[in-house]
């Protein structure tokens, strides 16, 4: 396994009293760590939490970062059961993972914004190999920014991936701005309601659906003017007028049909399951890519001429203006994600599981003694 290594060792004390291994190099830096490694794709049984991983050295622009907290996100689950397998296969054992809060640990040569022992949060892009679930993650220094004062690690850890997320479909994609109506079809996933409370600070009209009452409650708290149950109510009769942007969440036929027909002409539909990655699970890179594409470019040309609406797939991507005005949003308290329930680290095997049969529905992080 290439992230397994047996570099000088230094035993510490964690924060429960008991033995940890930490890797130091010659200037107190972490050369290896403990993490969980996801050697193959299958169930949450796949996952291994190994005491002596390698930590690899920094480039110019990277940021070691001694992690507190990291959340799960939909991806991390997916990716381990071999969502983008075309990729990651192999690069085999991978570290999931892509939110995290906790200190700036050490820094590469031409890292200015950041400072050793300040404390950050952030998200690496869907793409990473090396992700958040251990003691230290590697992120470039445009994918981190100062954790916001007002929040805990685990608060803070649960918001950079969703939100960027959000953040690039609204603000890059179909530019909302005051005045604008905006749906979110799923709003009560993380994506979903960091999207709601993004639009509302933008001064934005929110309409939203969602399937719980408990998500109801949330979404009308966060200031969405409208939330719909679509287990209870046909959306598209509840759901009055047309709007600025769709972003769907869902991205099942049904949904996009929705969306669609629920758009303003001009309006920008975006959705978050576009089919690049597994079309080339299926294909391989050199033919899925291309027909994902085509594909694309096709509704693209077919909704614009039907309906006057732009048709997005939408990803997240590092963004440091957005990680910026999402910290200052989280700081304000206009942007929160609750934690449903926190796991160690060493748990993660079991958190992923939780998360499988559905037995926690909200955002699920892993504490980092």
């Amino acid at each position: 396994m290439r992230f397994l290594s047996r570099r000088i060792r230094t035993v510490t004390a964690n924060g429960d009293g008991g033995i940890s291994m930490l890797g130091l190099g010659k200037r107190g830096i972490a050369t290896s760590c403990r993490a969980v490694l996801c050697p193959r794709f299958g169930g949450p049984e796949v996952l291994e939490f190994h005491q002596n991983v390698v930590v690899p050295d920094l480039k110019p622009n990277q940021v070691l970062v001694r992690a507190r907290a990291v959340s799960i996100n939909p991806l991390d689950t997916r990716m381990r059961a071999g969502y983008g397998r075309s990729i990651f296969e192999p690069v085999l054992p991978l570290i999931l993972g892509r939110d995290i809060s906790g200190e700036v640990a050490a820094v590469g040569n031409s890292v200015k914004s950041l400072i050793v022992g300040q404390e950050v949060f952030g998200a690496l892009h869907p793409t990473a190999v090396r992700g958040t679930y251990t003691d230290y993650a590697i992120l470039a220094e445009d994918e981190l920014a100062p954790k916001p004062g007002s929040l805990s690690h685990v608060e803070a850890s649960a918001i950079p991936f969703a939100a960027l997320t959000a953040w690039r479909a609204l603000k890059s994609t179909a530019r909302i701005r005051v005045g604008h109506r905006v749906l979110v079809i799923g709003g009560g996933g993380a994506v979903g309601f960091s999207a709601i409370q993004l639009a509302v600070a933008a001064g934005c009209h929110v309409s939203s659906t969602c399937g719980e009452s408990i998500s109801i409650s949330r979404i009308l708290a966060a200031g969405a003017e409208q939330a719909v149950d679509y287990t209870t109510e046909d959306c598209e009769i509840a759901l009055k007028g047309h709007f600025d942007a769709v972003l769907d969440t869902i991205g099942v036929p049904e949904t996009e049909r929705i969306g669609i027909n629920l758009l303003k002409r001009g309006g920008h539909y975006m959705t978050l399951q576009g089919e690049a990655a597994s079309f080339t699970d299926r294909y391989g890179l050199a033919i899925g890519l291309p027909l994902a594409t085509a594909i694309l470019l096709k509704k693209q040309i077919q909704y614009r001429y039907s309906h006057g609406i732009e048709y997005w797939w939408n990803y997240m991507r590092a963004d440091a203006e957005g990680l910026h005005e999402i910290r200052r949003l989280s700081e304000a308290g206009k942007l929160r994600i609750p934690v449903d329930k926190t796991f160690p680290l060493s748990q993660a095997r079991e958190a992923h599981e939780a998360k499988d049969r559905r037995r926690i529905p909200g955002k699920v992080v892993l504490e980092i003694d």
